[in-house]
C-alpha cells in the first residue's frame, strides 16, 4: 500500500477523524441550543391578536381579578378564554365606539366567538392542569410571569420538559400560601418579611391545601383575644353545667418563617404534595 498512499496520508485520516468528530459535537450544541432558542420554544414573543388586550391595563390599572375572566382555573385543566360576553359585560357601558374594540362589538353581534392566538401552548401529548397546580399553591405569575406588567401578553418561560421537572424535583421553591395565588407581587419570605402560617382541621370535599392559614403581619396575642370572643352560647335557660363542659375554641398555633426553603417545605408537607420521584414519573403529563 506504501505504492499508493504517501506517508502523510496517516495524518491526513487522522486529521480528517478529529474534524469528523469535531464537527459533530458542533452540530449537536447547535441543535441543542437552537431547541431551547425563542425560535423554538416563542419565548417572549408578542403573537398578533385580533384586540390587542393589555392585561397590565386591567389587571393592574382597573384591578380586575384572574378568576373574572378565566373562570374554570380553579376546578379544570383549562383556565378558560373568556367569551365576548366578558368582554361586552363592560364595554357595553364604556369605550362603545372605540375603534380598537370593533372586533369585540362585531363577535356579540355576529355570535362568532373571537380567534385568539394562544400564547402558552403545550404540545398535544402533554396533559397539564390547572387545578391541581392552583389549589396546591402555586401562583399564577410562576409560570405565566408578571401579567399584570405586560401591556401584550407573551410567554416569559420556555414551557420545555426541563422547565417542568426543575419545579417538578423541588416543588417547595415555587409554593406559596394559596390566599396568595392569585398576588402577582407577591414576594418569597425573608428576614425583614416574614410569614406566619397556622395548620387547622381537614375538611372532606376541601382542597387539602386550604387547611394551612398563613398571614404577612404577626398574629401573635390575637389568637386569645379572637378565641375569647367566641364563646358558645348556653342553651336554654343556661346551666352553670353546660358552661363549664363546653369547650372553648382554641387560638391557633402559628409558626413564623423567614426563608422559602422553609415555608417551601413546611407546605409541602401539609399540601399533602406527592415526592419528586411521584411528580417526574411519566404518566404525570403524558396520559
Amino acid at each position: 500500500m506504501a505504492q499508493i498512499f504517501d506517508r502523510s496520508s496517516n495524518a491526513l485520516a487522522r486529521m480528517s477523524l478529529v474534524l469528523t468528530g469535531l464537527i459533530v459535537i458542533a452540530l449537536g450544541v447547535t441543535l441543542n441550543q437552537l431547541q431551547r432558542s425563542p425560535w423554538v420554544t416563542r419565548q417572549g414573543q408578542r403573537p398578533d391578536q385580533p384586540v390587542p388586550f393589555s392585561h397590565k391595563h386591567h389587571v393592574q390599572g382597573l384591578g380586575i381579578q384572574c378568576q373574572y375572566c378565566h373562570t374554570t382555573v380553579e376546578k379544570s385543566s383549562y383556565a378558560g378564554i373568556p367569551p365576548t360576553k366578558t368582554c361586552m359585560n363592560c364595554h357595553a357601558q364604556i369605550w362603545t365606539n372605540a375603534q380598537l374594540l370593533e372586533p369585540v362589538r362585531a363577535s356579540w353581534a355576529s355570535g362568532q366567538s373571537l380567534t385568539w392566538t394562544r400564547v402558552h401552548d403545550l404540545p398535544d401529548f402533554v396533559y397539564y392542569s390547572h387545578e391541581i397546580h392552583v389549589n396546591k399553591g402555586l401562583g399564577c405569575s410562576t409560570c405565566h410571569g408578571r401579567v399584570d406588567q405586560m401591556p401584550l401578553m407573551y410567554a416569559q418561560n420556555t414551557l420545555q420538559m426541563e422547565w417542568c421537572l426543575d419545579c417538578h424535583r423541588n416543588p417547595a421553591k415555587n409554593l406559596r400560601p394559596t390566599t396568595e395565588v392569585y398576588n402577582m407581587a407577591w414576594e418569597k419570605p425573608a428576614e425583614d418579611r416574614p410569614v406566619w402560617c397556622s395548620v387547622g382541621d381537614e375538611k372532606s370535599g376541601v382542597p387539602t391545601a386550604e387547611s394551612v392559614h398563613c398571614v404577612t403581619k404577626d398574629p401573635a396575642g390575637e389568637g386569645a383575644q379572637i378565641a375569647s370572643l367566641q364563646l358558645p352560647l348556653t342553651l336554654g335557660h343556661g346551666m352553670a353545667g353546660d358552661v363549664a363542659g363546653a369547650a372553648l375554641p382554641v387560638a391557633p398555633v402559628y409558626k413564623k418563617f423567614t426563608s422559602q426553603d422553609e415555608l417551601g417545605h413546611f407546605l409541602l408537607d401539609h399540601y399533602k404534595i406527592r415526592t419528586p420521584r411521584d411528580l417526574t414519573s411519566c404518566e404525570v403529563c403524558h396520559r
